[in-house]
């Protein structure tokens, strides 16, 4: 079952095969939709490989009885919780991925497919983060915890037998500790992805003599630019130069 409305883009090499779609499943945040279908666009327009892009919101959760959590005081998005509902969305087959929808995509979403390790249940980039600000986006309260920002971007293996647990129940009941911290899985079973495909602005360097520090996956994690107290942050030019792309093809239709 979907959230939402995907959007496909085709590739020869599906041959109308869904089994070959990646399924790319986006936190969606409705003070942040220009931030997600800029985040979209970054995806399609440079994916060599099919893939679908499934917003993940909350409202349409709640209308069909799959999240009823009331949102907690540390919540500073729509998707806090509702992004572990990833390999339940993905029917537990697969690989899928989650993302906040705060990214911005430089490269091929294949390079990064191309990381898969089937040993793990989920992998992502193992962030040692401490945020400086006690403030983020719009004014939310930055929240300190273990494993900051490992949850932000999440390859997951649907299909693997540790993930079964994410259910509409689970995800509804736990803890966010337990959530953040996969603290359904022992520490070997996390896969570790590089920095690069969740380069986190203001914390993530990029040394220009070391090209494998050049970002790939852009995270505006404290705000981007979107917002006016952000709008001349670190990396904001690529983004608005991705969002003035957007507004023109939007503007065409």
């Amino acid at each position: 079952m979907n959230s939402g409305n995907g959007d496909v883009v085709h590739h020869p090499s599906a041959n109308g095969n869904k089994k070959n779609v990646f399924k790319i499943f986006v936190g969606y945040d409705s003070r942040e939709d220009i931030a997600y279908e800029v985040c979209k666009r970054s995806i399609l327009k440079r994916a060599s490989i099919p893939v679908e892009i499934i917003p993940i919101k909350q409202s349409d959760l709640r209308s069909s009885g799959l999240y009823w959590r009331e949102r907690g005081p540390t919540e500073s998005t729509e998707f806090s919780f509702t992004r572990f509902l990833t390999p339940y969305l993905a029917n537990y087959q697969g690989w899928a991925m989650f993302v906040d929808c705060d990214v911005l995509y430089t490269a091929d979403i294949k390079e990064l497919t191309e990381l898969i390790d089937d040993r793990y249940p989920l992998m992502c980039v193992l962030h040692d983060y401490t945020p400086k600000e006690r403030s983020k986006m719009d004014g939310v309260a930055q929240t300190v915890y273990p494993r900051k920002n490992w949850s932000s971007m999440v390859l997951y293996n649907c299909g693997h037998p540790k993930n079964k647990i994410l259910t509409p129940e689970l995800v509804n009941t736990q803890t966010g500790a337990f959530l953040h911290r996969f603290s359904w899985l022992e520490d070997n079973e996390i896969g570790s992805l590089p920095f690069i495909w969740n380069f986190l602005v203001g914390h993530n360097k990029v040394d220009e003599n070391d090209p494998s520090t050049q970002p790939k996956a852009i995270h505006y994690t404290s705000g981007g630019p979107w917002f006016e107290m952000y709008k001349n942050c670190e990396f904001a030019d690529l983004w608005l130069t991705e969002m003035e792309a957007y507004n023109k093809e939007k503007d065409q239709v």
